[in-house]
């Protein structure tokens, strides 16, 4: 079998011709199977960013001689080899290449005047000179602009031809595409140290994350999730275990652990195993009972308030010396969950005044007798995470436990439990979590916020749940580049959103299509002289740079809407810029006659300048036209943070800090292709913004979308 290596980093001008060879024969050629494999470097070896290992044993490096092999096979030459063989091997491929369009110009206009009623370069069916060229051209940025703008009409219309009609090409692009993404991604996590000398790796990585399920994840929970994964299986090649941490049977609900599950395969996480700690309570409830007969452990009823009392002061409980037969009855009567049970608890006994208070005898076990998500009505006494943790930690199997820092001062506490129950260790390693201005991670907080009202619930645009960024309009891989960013490191910082939304952009720019939008309230309509009597339609670009997502009507008239904050701005005979139509002067601008409000404007009349030069005009501006197509009606949501301080107090009352206003919407019109957008499409308005669609316009009722932060000014709102 033959096999064809690849430099993903190497210029696409050089490597999709010949991607685009292989893809070809591979297809139609049943002999054959030349196996493509991609590297992530510049040049695979001799200095070349391609290799081609043959059946026979011979290995070919340079793109000409790899060319010339190819061809020889009919399907690539078709009925003139020689014509072929002089667009692909004698150099006019390679003459594509160069990044700088004084030495491509040339060439393309050649092949633009040689395409001149040509459907093919060479004959009348597609051959390798139709691919190689093609693919040169794809390949190259700047030879690619110039057909984007269409400035060569024969080269733009066999370009669009040869797309068209080979639709497997698409594939081959897309491939070559995804591993320079990849490189991408690897770039992004620079600056981000992530040789933080985990100990014993040499004997396997095996980590967890252990979710609660007693809300929605939060973008704190997301980086918890993803460094887990990062080191599991991108670092070490290693295990990643989910494992639910439900035991408290009073906040945990199925409906946020299937929550949590869907969130973590959003984000591309896949854990090799998923266990809930419920699964071990039976080994808990044994490993509680030793503890307690070698009065390791001791039953408690000191009153809640009294109890926090002594810890602060170190101050011994008065059943601290209890007799393990005692203790034992009294973990018994938790069993039952009766009255009595229920005024009990057991705490480990470590210290009663160490200076590191996490090690002030904690409690490990509570009687609670709600029935359990998953096990019913058969317990009624449940550890907490606190003793939980580390015993199933080290009974799964977890080499490295990745916890934030606010564990710190309970690792000792921790590492207590595995010694004193003789189990095996488990290493730490603390990272810092992330916090952000004007944001509360604080589930409890985030609860009664959506208890009370306050939001919609847990994926409220507003909220920084998973759920809400991504209802906000942040895409997923936008989420990832911005966590692996930070690294593990174990500074805490203070986050701003603006870095946060700014790197969102860089994904959805080139792929939002563009609409027009013009508010509703004191919305001007302009009388255009010079425009065509009757209504009419033209196709236009979604997206001027990015032909790949098609095209749009755009409607023109001799009546059209303008935003009224655009109108205000405009001067008697200014020359203004019609986006999508071209220059027009403004002839008449009427006014108000209230006297309160004067400047508001409430007609135009402008007259058309097509002629004109729009890179010379100060105001450019969207429009509507009124007639030759149905207006959409839409609501534009914007957002602003849920509280105004940057980062609250402990002693700090929340309701102190509440935004008065967090939500603003603006009715407006829509172009009529607005119409066939579906729910979660993300847009951008010209010069509005970019939207994500939270509903979608049918049976009259109209859109609403929400406004994506840019990591510009207001980068909450």
């Amino acid at each position: 079998m033959a096999a064809l290596t690849v430099a993903s980093k190497a210029n696409q001008a050089v490597t999709l011709p010949i991607l685009l060879l292989v893809q070809h024969v591979n297809t139609n050629e049943q002999d054959v199977d030349i196996r493509i494999n991609f590297q992530n470097v510049e040049d695979v070896d001799e200095k070349t960013p391609l290799k081609l290992d043959r059946h026979d044993g011979e290995v070919l490096h340079s793109p000409t001689s790899i060319h010339a092999k190819l061809l020889e096979r009919k399907i690539l030459h078709g009925k003139d080899r020689q014509a072929v063989n002089e667009w692909v091997v004698g150099g006019r491929v390679s003459h594509l290449a160069p990044t700088d369009f004084k030495s491509i110009e040339r060439p393309l206009l050649e092949l633009d005047h040689h395409l001149t009623l040509r459907s093919y370069i060479v004959g009348y069916t597609l051959t390798a000179a139709d691919l190689a060229v093609w693919g040169a051209v794809r390949g190259n940025k700047v030879a690619y602009a110039a057909i984007k703008k269409g400035a060569m009409t024969n080269l733009t219309r066999w370009f669009k031809w040869i797309e068209e009609t080979n639709d497997w090409i698409a594939p081959v692009l897309q491939s070559l595409n995804a591993h320079a993404q990849e490189r991408k991604m690897a770039k992004s996590k620079e600056g981000a140290n992530y040789d933080i000398a985990l100990p014993d790796t040499d004997k396997g990585v095996v980590t967890r994350f252990p979710p609660e399920p007693s809300g929605y994840l939060h973008i704190g929970h997301a980086k918890a999730a993803l460094l887990n994964d990062y080191f599991a299986h991108e670092m070490y090649k290693g295990t990643l275990i989910c494992r639910f941490d439900d035991t408290n049977p009073s906040k945990e609900k199925e409906e946020f652990q299937d929550s949590i599950v869907e969130d973590l395969a959003l984000m591309g996480i896949k854990p090799d195993k998923t266990s809930y700690t419920s699964d071990y309570f039976n080994q808990l409830h044994d490993l509680c009972v030793i503890l307690l007969r070698d009065t390791k452990a001791y039953a408690d009823d000191t009153e809640r308030e009294t109890m926090q009392h002594e810890r602060m002061h170190g101050i011994a409980s008065k059943r601290r010396d209890a007799t393990a037969d005692e203790n034992l009855a009294r973990f018994e009567e938790m069993k039952t969950g009766n009255e009595e049970g229920l005024r009990w608890c057991i705490r480990a006994k470590m210290s009663v005044d160490n200076p590191n208070k996490a090690m002030r005898d904690p409690v490990i076990y509570r009687c609670n007798p709600q029935p359990h998500h998953r096990t019913g009505d058969k317990w009624k006494i449940y550890p907490t995470y606190d003793f939980a943790c580390p015993l199933v930690d080290s009974m799964e199997g977890i080499t490295h436990a990745l916890r934030t820092i606010e564990y710190r001062d309970r690792n000792p506490q921790y590492s207590w439990m595995l010694d004193a129950l003789k189990l095996r260790k488990v290493n730490i390693w603390d990272f810092a979590r992330m916090n952000f201005v004007r944001t509360l991670l604080s589930k409890r907080k985030l609860t009664k916020f959506v208890e009370s009202g306050i939001v919609w619930g847990w994926d409220d645009p507003r909220f920084p749940t998973i759920r809400g960024i991504r209802r906000r309009g942040m895409t997923i891989d936008a989420l990832r580049e911005y966590i692996l960013k930070q690294g593990p490191s174990r500074n805490i910082v203070n986050l701003d959103w603006t870095l946060f939304w700014a790197t969102n952009k860089k994904y959805i720019d080139p792929i939002a299509p563009r609409y027009t939008a013009i508010a509703k309230e004191n919305a001007v309509t302009a009388t255009v002289k010079g425009a065509r009597v009757a209504a009419y339609t033209e196709d236009k670009p979604k997206h001027g740079k990015n032909p790949e997502l098609g095209t749009k009507k755009v409607a023109y008239s001799s009546e059209i809407l303008i935003d009224q904050a655009d109108a205000q701005a405009f001067t008697q005979d200014e020359e203004i810029t019609l986006m999508n139509w071209g220059n027009a002067i403004v002839r008449k601008i009427t006014h108000s006659l209230n006297p309160l409000h004067r400047s508001l404007v409430t007609g135009l009349e402008l007259e058309l300048h097509l002629q004109g030069d729009v890179k010379k005009t100060k105001q450019k501006i969207t429009w509507l036209a009124t007639s030759g197509q149905t207006l959409i009606p839409v609501e534009l949501v914007d957002f602003d943070y849920l509280i105004t301080k940057d980062k609250l107090d402990e002693d700090d009352n929340v309701d102190d800090f509440m935004t008065p206003q967090t939500e603003f919407r603006t009715e407006a019109f829509a172009d009529g292709n607005v119409a066939e957008l579906r729910e979660d499409e993300v847009i951008q308005f010209e010069r509005k913004g970019y939207f994500r669609v939270d509903r979608r316009f049918q049976h009259g009722e109209k859109a609403v979308l929400f406004c994506i932060p840019t990591g510009k000014a207001n980068a909450g709102k």
